[in-house]
Protein backbone atom coordinates (compact mmCIF):
# COMPACT_ATOMS: atom_id res chain seq x y z
CA UNK A 1 0.00 0.00 0.00
CA UNK A 2 1.10 3.76 -1.17
CA UNK A 3 1.83 5.52 1.82
CA UNK A 4 1.43 9.65 0.89
CA UNK A 5 2.33 12.61 3.82
CA UNK A 6 0.61 15.72 3.60
CA UNK A 7 0.78 18.80 5.89
CA UNK A 8 -1.69 21.19 7.29
CA UNK A 9 0.24 24.43 7.65
CA UNK A 10 -1.86 25.83 10.61
CA UNK A 11 -0.98 29.55 11.33
CA UNK A 12 -3.46 32.55 12.86
CA UNK A 13 -6.90 30.42 12.29
CA UNK A 14 -5.86 29.15 8.77
CA UNK A 15 -5.07 26.54 6.94
CA UNK A 16 -2.27 26.81 3.86
CA UNK A 17 -3.63 24.79 0.74
CA UNK A 18 -1.62 23.98 -2.57
CA UNK A 19 -3.86 24.25 -5.93
CA UNK A 20 -3.09 21.21 -8.24
CA UNK A 21 -2.04 21.27 -11.77
CA UNK A 22 -4.67 20.88 -14.36
CA UNK A 23 -1.95 18.35 -15.64
CA UNK A 24 -1.83 16.33 -12.80
CA UNK A 25 -3.53 12.53 -13.63
CA UNK A 26 -5.18 12.22 -10.23
CA UNK A 27 -7.84 15.38 -9.21
CA UNK A 28 -6.54 17.55 -11.48
CA UNK A 29 -7.41 21.53 -10.81
CA UNK A 30 -8.66 21.28 -7.16
CA UNK A 31 -7.41 22.42 -3.78
CA UNK A 32 -4.82 19.83 -2.14
CA UNK A 33 -3.04 19.38 1.04
CA UNK A 34 1.08 19.34 0.09
CA UNK A 35 2.93 16.48 0.43
CA UNK A 36 3.51 13.27 -1.51
CA UNK A 37 4.98 9.67 -1.43
CA UNK A 38 7.06 8.44 1.52
CA UNK A 39 9.76 6.16 0.17
CA UNK A 40 10.32 2.63 0.69
CA UNK A 41 12.37 2.38 4.26
CA UNK A 42 11.66 6.13 5.05
CA UNK A 43 10.06 7.24 8.31
CA UNK A 44 6.84 9.31 7.74
CA UNK A 45 8.67 11.77 9.65
CA UNK A 46 11.50 12.38 7.08
CA UNK A 47 9.18 11.90 4.25
CA UNK A 48 7.35 14.99 5.26
CA UNK A 49 9.85 16.90 5.85
CA UNK A 50 11.09 16.03 2.47
CA UNK A 51 8.15 16.59 0.45
CA UNK A 52 7.16 19.66 2.07
CA UNK A 53 10.77 20.97 1.21
CA UNK A 54 10.17 19.67 -2.22
CA UNK A 55 6.92 21.32 -3.12
CA UNK A 56 6.60 24.19 -1.07
CA UNK A 57 10.31 25.02 0.47
CA UNK A 58 9.98 24.56 3.63
CA UNK A 59 11.40 22.50 6.96
CA UNK A 60 8.44 21.51 9.27
CA UNK A 61 9.92 21.66 13.08
CA UNK A 62 6.70 21.39 15.08
CA UNK A 63 4.05 18.41 13.44
CA UNK A 64 1.97 16.15 14.94
CA UNK A 65 0.56 13.27 13.41
CA UNK A 66 -3.64 13.07 12.55
CA UNK A 67 -5.70 10.31 11.58
CA UNK A 68 -4.66 8.15 8.39
CA UNK A 69 -7.31 8.08 5.96
CA UNK A 70 -7.72 5.73 3.41
CA UNK A 71 -8.88 6.01 -0.41
CA UNK A 72 -8.58 2.81 -1.95
CA UNK A 73 -4.78 1.35 -2.73
CA UNK A 74 -3.51 4.78 -0.82
CA UNK A 75 -2.85 5.89 2.77
CA UNK A 76 -2.61 9.31 3.14
CA UNK A 77 -0.89 10.66 6.48
CA UNK A 78 -2.01 14.13 7.81
CA UNK A 79 0.52 16.04 9.74
CA UNK A 80 -0.55 19.42 11.57
CA UNK A 81 2.50 21.79 11.24
CA UNK A 82 2.39 24.11 13.79
CA UNK A 83 6.09 25.37 13.16
CA UNK A 84 8.23 25.61 10.32
CA UNK A 85 11.67 27.25 9.00
CA UNK A 86 11.11 28.68 5.50
CA UNK A 87 8.25 30.90 4.01
CA UNK A 88 6.17 28.62 1.78
CA UNK A 89 6.41 29.31 -2.32
CA UNK A 90 5.68 27.15 -5.01
CA UNK A 91 8.20 24.94 -6.66
CA UNK A 92 8.43 22.43 -8.55
CA UNK A 93 5.00 22.00 -11.08
CA UNK A 94 2.62 19.57 -9.36
CA UNK A 95 1.05 23.17 -7.60
CA UNK A 96 -0.43 26.11 -10.22
CA UNK A 97 -1.17 28.18 -6.52
CA UNK A 98 -0.75 28.32 -2.75
CA UNK A 99 -3.21 30.02 -0.65
CA UNK A 100 -4.35 30.58 3.12
CA UNK A 101 -7.53 30.01 3.98
CA UNK A 102 -9.79 30.40 7.17
CA UNK A 103 -12.20 27.54 8.44
CA UNK A 104 -15.53 28.79 6.48
CA UNK A 105 -13.46 29.57 3.33
CA UNK A 106 -11.35 26.02 3.79
CA UNK A 107 -14.93 23.76 4.75
CA UNK A 108 -17.11 25.89 1.32
CA UNK A 109 -14.61 24.88 -1.55
CA UNK A 110 -16.36 22.82 -3.96
CA UNK A 111 -13.09 21.12 -5.32
CA UNK A 112 -10.89 19.75 -2.96
CA UNK A 113 -9.48 16.66 -3.58
CA UNK A 114 -10.17 14.83 -0.93
CA UNK A 115 -13.66 14.83 0.57
CA UNK A 116 -11.89 13.67 4.12
CA UNK A 117 -10.12 16.63 4.83
CA UNK A 118 -13.01 18.97 5.36
CA UNK A 119 -13.58 17.26 8.92
CA UNK A 120 -9.69 17.15 9.29
CA UNK A 121 -9.76 21.10 8.52
CA UNK A 122 -12.77 21.72 10.60
CA UNK A 123 -11.43 20.06 14.26
CA UNK A 124 -7.90 21.39 14.04
CA UNK A 125 -8.67 24.87 12.72
CA UNK A 126 -12.19 24.94 15.67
Amino acid sequence: MAVIVVGLLLRGGEVLLARRGPHRRRHPDSWSLPGGHAEPGESLGAALERELGEEIGILPVVFEAQEPVRNGPLLFQPFAVTQWAGEPRLLGEEHIALAWFGREQALALEDLSQPAWRPLIARLLA
